[in-house]
C-alpha cells in the first residue's frame, strides 16, 4: 500500500493500515519528517509533486492513496504518467467537497452538481479517465478533530463569514473509517462523500466549539445574501453500510 502525503490524515492513516497487516509506504516533502514515518510503522520516501523525480520504487504496491492538498494540474498528470507505469492497480484519491457549487441546497455525489470552473474537479476528471487503473473519489468536507478543533479556527478577532450558513464537517475517526471501508469492500470506481450528519450554523457550531475551550464566541458576520451548500452522506451509509461515529456535530466533544 502507498500513500501519497503523510500529514494530518495521512500519518494516522499509515498507523491503521499498517496495524490492519499492511506494508505501507508513506511519501513526505520533508526529510525531517522520516523517522516520524518510520515510528508509525511506514516507509519514508522523499515525493514533491512539484518536482517529481522517478519514484516506481514508491508506487510498487497495488493501491495508492492519494492524500495531499495540491492543486497543480501538471504535477498530477506527470503522476498518473508513472502511476500507469507501475503495478498500481487502484487508486483512492482524497479529494474535497468545495468541488461542489454553491447551490443553496443539499447536493449528492450522482446529481452533476460539481463547479467545472473548480480545479480539483479537472484533477479528479483527470484520474477518472485514465484506462490503466480504476480510481474512487472521496470528498472529504471540512476537517476536524482535537488537532484541528474547531474552536481555534476564528482567533485573534477574526470573525466568521456567512454566520447563519451551515457547516459541512468531518472527524478525523470517520474519515480513517470511511477509508477502510472502501479498501474492506473493494469499492472501486465510485465518487463518495465523506461529512458529518448534521449542518448546524456556523453560529452555532463555532460559539459550540469555542465554548468547549472555555472561550467565548466569536464574533459573527450576518449577511442577508448567505451561500451554501449542505453535503449528502446518504451513499457511503447506504453503498458502503457505514455508521459514523461521530454523526452530530454538536455532541462532538473533541
Amino acid at each position: 500500500m502507498s500513500l501519497l502525503g503523510s500529514g494530518w490524515l495521512g500519518l494516522p492513516l499509515a498507523t491503521q493500515l499498517y496495524k490492519q497487516g499492511f506494508h505501507v509506504k508513506a511519501s513526505t516533502r520533508h526529510r525531517e519528517r522520516f523517522s516520524e514515518i518510520a515510528t508509525a510503522g511506514a516507509s519514508a520516501f522523499y515525493v514533491d509533486i512539484d518536482q517529481l523525480s522517478d519514484i516506481q520504487e514508491f508506487l510498487h504496491s497495488e493501491i495508492l492513496i492519494i492524500n495531499i492538498t495540491s492543486k497543480n494540474q501538471t504535477g498530477f498528470a506527470d503522476l498518473i504518467q508513472q502511476i500507469e507505469k507501475s503495478p498500481i492497480q487502484k487508486v483512492l484519491f482524497i479529494s474535497s467537497s468545495s468541488v461542489y457549487q454553491n447551490l443553496n441546497r443539499e447536493v449528492s455525489e450522482d446529481e452533476k452538481a460539481e463547479d467545472h470552473s473548480s480545479v480539483l474537479w479537472h484533477i479528479e476528471q483527470q484520474f477518472q479517465a485514465s484506462q490503466h487503473f480504476q480510481t474512487t473519489i472521496l470528498r472529504f468536507s471540512g476537517l476536524i478533530d482535537k488537532r484541528r478543533h474547531p474552536g481555534r479556527f476564528f482567533r485573534n478577532g477574526r470573525s466568521v463569514p456567512q454566520a447563519d450558513a451551515p457547516v459541512n464537517l468531518i472527524h478525523l475517526d470517520d474519515c480513517l473509517g470511511i477509508i477502510n471501508a472502501i479498501l474492506q469492500q473493494q469499492a472501486w470506481g465510485e465518487i463518495f462523500n465523506g461529512c458529518a450528519d448534521t449542518h448546524p450554523t456556523k453560529r452555532e457550531f463555532y460559539s459550540y466549539a469555542r465554548q468547549l475551550m472555555g472561550l467565548s464566541s466569536p464574533e459573527f458576520d450576518s449577511e442577508s445574501d448567505i451561500k451554501y451548500k449542505i453535503i449528502s452522506n446518504q451513499k457511503v451509509k447506504r453503498k458502503l453500510n457505514y455508521q459514523f461515529q461521530h454523526p452530530d456535530l454538536i455532541k462532538i466533544n473533541f
